[in-house]
């Protein structure tokens, strides 16, 4: 379905009984909704509605060009209108890394709209910061950053020999079958430029303004993520004034829905169950 919101239109794959209590899932980097599509069969069972969009940059509508529209405040005001457009007060919200960092913003933001949390490998924004600023691990992880700042130059990289590169970096969502799934929708004409202006448009500032979160809340973190290390994932708890929890995966990788939808599923339900 496509949805209208703040003057762009979204695709947004919908699902579960039209009378259950709304889950709004938002994806990361470089995936689209069908992220999620390991999760929500568990999710429509337990007699929830799942609204999963792609997000801004990914759905060829909502797709401007200015680096600038990709900032923070831009993508939460995006998931507070897409609710709005979808008749929703407030949800169960669930984001996966850069889904994440949307996720939290809106929590923070507008909690009123925010029934439960469940944030995905990426954890508070405050937390990243804290573990950037602290952890010598956490600096090198995040050192592929550096390059995807970089315009035309992340582009040639990524993109080359078929995306050779950007299918090694999406190896760990499954077979050579899912990770086309991802690498070949950013290979359309300026669609990986949009997806990394989330990378560009990133501030220090549009970070830091992110506060603390009021909602019941769960972080999932999986011990085998490149890109998020121990100290980052344990910093997120000073971050959270509502109920949280930390959930640990074992020997899975960053691409949580796509490596662990099972667990996933079961700490998303445990967390909304808790909130109903």
């Amino acid at each position: 379905m496509q949805v209208e919101a703040r003057g762009l239109t979204f695709e947004v794959r919908a699902g579960g009984p039209a009378e259950g209590e709304t889950v709004l899932l938002l994806h990361g980097f470089p995936q689209h909704a069908g992220e999620w599509d390991g999760v929500t069969p568990a999710l429509h069972a337990a007699g929830l509605r799942t609204y999963a969009p792609d997000q801004r940059g990914y759905s060829p509508l909502a797709r401007p060009e200015a680096v600038g529209a990709y900032r923070i405040p831009e993508l939460v005001a995006d998931a507070a209108a897409l609710l709005d457009a979808l008749g929703v007060t407030a949800a169960h919200v669930v984001g996966h890394d850069w889904g994440a960092i949307v996720a939290w913003g809106l929590a923070a933001a507008h909690p009123d709209r925010v029934r439960t949390l469940t944030a995905v490998s990426v954890p508070h924004p405050a937390a990243m910061a804290h573990a950037l600023a602290t952890d010598t691990e956490q600096k090198a992880r995040s050192s592929y950053i550096a390059l995807f700042r970089r315009p035309g130059k992340a582009e040639k990289v990524l993109l080359a020999l078929r995306a050779a590169a950007l299918r090694k970096l999406l190896g760990g969502v499954g077979d050579a079958t899912r990770v086309a799934r991802y690498a070949d929708p950013m290979r359309a004409p300026g669609a990986l430029t949009a997806a990394l202006n989330w990378y560009r448009a990133m501030s220090r500032a549009d970070l830091a303004a992110v506060g603390p979160v009021p909602v019941p809340t769960t972080f999932v973190w999986s011990d085998r993520d490149v890109a998020i290390g121990r100290a980052a994932a344990e910093a997120c708890a000073a971050h959270v004034t509502g109920d949280y929890r930390l959930v640990t995966l074992a020997g899975v990788s960053h691409w949580i829905p796509d490596a662990a939808p099972g667990p996933l599923a079961e700490a998303i339900l445990a967390r909304t169950g808790d909130g109903r």
